[in-house]
């Protein structure tokens, strides 16, 4: 089970379960142990979620699912306890919530992750040529260079300086890449004038635009004059963005791409 929805199903019935015990061993009424679980969810969850952040949207939809668990829990055991049953009127707002809710968790899940293989299949249309129809679609972006003024400004003069030096750099897999397979990567620099650039230190990162944890740091060995490569495997399928840097003196270039790494 995806660690986003395990992580919801795990708090819920906690919440479920403390909710219950301080109805019926506590001897509370349903609506103060739902809003005391309530204060104390928020009061335990959002300082772990500053400590290690997940991102504003699981952050936003962990939070609505615990405190609409709460809410549902006040009105169940309430009604309950009155020997009444719930109203349609709030039964129907609260499922509706609830569902937003769960749908939202849903689909950051299958962003993050892509669709499970038999659902893809059923779901997704078939490609040839033994390529993969991805339904991962994060929607983030990995660098952003107008968050500050000043960095982007400098972006931009470093795109300048780039254009007027003319290095020419052709990089590539010597082989189509598959997830967990090792693969040659190859960057060759030349200049404007097609002599090899020899000496320059060429490093950079493949990006998981789904999560950072996954971004593979690496630097390339220089085989020959102007041909730099190294063996590199990346974990998982789908889509890569890859941040290029070679450096050599004061020159710096930096070149981005996108590259795709085949299923097994």
């Amino acid at each position: 089970m995806n660690d986003l929805l395990l992580g919801l199903a795990l708090g819920v019935g906690l919440i479920l379960f403390i909710n219950l015990g301080l109805v019926r061993f506590a001897r509370m009424s349903a609506k103060q142990a739902a809003a005391g679980v309530a204060l104390a969810t928020v009061g335990l969850y959002v300082p772990y979620s500053i400590v290690r952040w997940p991102g504003g949207d699981v952050f936003a939809i962990h939070l609505a699912i615990y405190l609409l668990a709460s809410l549902a829990c006040g009105m169940l055991l309430n009604a309950r306890a009155g020997g009444k049953s719930l109203h349609w009127g709030p039964a129907i707002i609260s499922g509706f919530f609830v569902v937003i809710a769960v749908l939202g968790a849903v689909f950051v899940s299958v962003a993050e992750r892509g669709l499970t293989p038999w659902l893809g299949r059923w779901l997704l249309p078939e490609t040839s040529a033994k390529r993969e129809v991805t339904s991962v679609f994060p929607g983030v972006i990995s660098h952003n260079f107008q968050k500050k003024e000043a960095l982007y400004n400098e972006y931009l003069q470093q795109v300048e300086r780039q254009r007027e030096r003319g290095w020419q750099v052709q990089k590539g897999w010597l082989h189509e890449p598959v997830v967990n397979e090792a693969v040659v990567f190859r960057v060759a620099v030349q200049t404007r004038e097609g002599e090899p650039v020899s000496g320059a230190t060429v490093a950079g990162q493949f990006l998981r635009p789904s999560s950072s944890q996954q971004d593979i740091a690496f630097a390339l060995v220089e085989s020959t004059p102007g041909v730099y490569e190294k063996e590199l495997k990346l974990p998982l399928a789908g889509n890569w963005n890859l941040v290029l840097r070679i450096q050599k003196g004061e020159d710096v270039h930096e070149v981005r791409a996108l590259t795709r790494v085949l299923d097994r």
